[in-house]
């Protein structure tokens, strides 16, 4: 997500009165429904978690303990997959 700067694409009406709400802050403005894309849709990190879920699962299969694959894949031992 990038920034773009309010004055260039705002008119300064608009500006003005946001600025009586935030002046000076970064907001977010969320896009409409209708142009909202699902999580992960714009990356790999779908396919990539669960290419690491699969690896996790085999390796548990393989002997490896809760502790052991929480150090190796940076997880705590609570969470769940």
């Amino acid at each position: 997500m990038g920034y773009k700067k309010a004055e260039e694409i705002l008119p300064g009406e608009l500006i003005d009165r946001i600025q009586q709400y935030v002046d000076g802050e970064s907001i977010y403005i969320p896009r409409k429904s209708a142009h909202r894309r699902a999580w992960g849709e714009g990356t790999q990190i779908r396919q990539e978690l669960s290419r690491r879920n699969r690896q996790i699962y085999k390796d548990y299969l393989g002997g490896e303990g809760v502790l052991e694959l929480a150090g190796k894949y940076y997880l705590s031992e609570k969470r769940k997959c």
